[in-house]
């Protein structure tokens, strides 16, 4: 599976439900994932793994086509950790 419409494809095949209800319910389960994230909460699904907002404190870095030392900006990022069951798996 390497895509939404593969994953939505699967669902509908295994459940019997329309392609578009399957769609819709993907749509909106990361759409709430991600104000979930937005809002600083960490977003777990149980068996597989947690989402969480990571910070990056601002550093100083080079511009490799100058040489030039360069201040990077803080950000944030999200960081997934992958549940016991999930490593397992692989």
């Amino acid at each position: 599976m390497a895509g939404k419409a593969d994953i939505v494809d699967r669902i509908a095949d295994l459940t019997g439900f329309p392609k578009t209800q399957v769609a819709l319910s993907y749509d909106t389960l990361f759409e709430l994932v991600g104000e979930a994230l937005a809002v600083g909460e960490k977003v777990s699904v149980p068996n597989f793994g947690a989402f969480q907002i990571s910070e990056r404190a601002a550093r100083q870095g080079r511009n490799p086509a100058t040489g030039e030392t360069i201040t990077i900006r803080a950000s944030k990022t999200v960081r997934f950790k992958p549940s016991k069951n999930l490593k397992d798996q692989m």
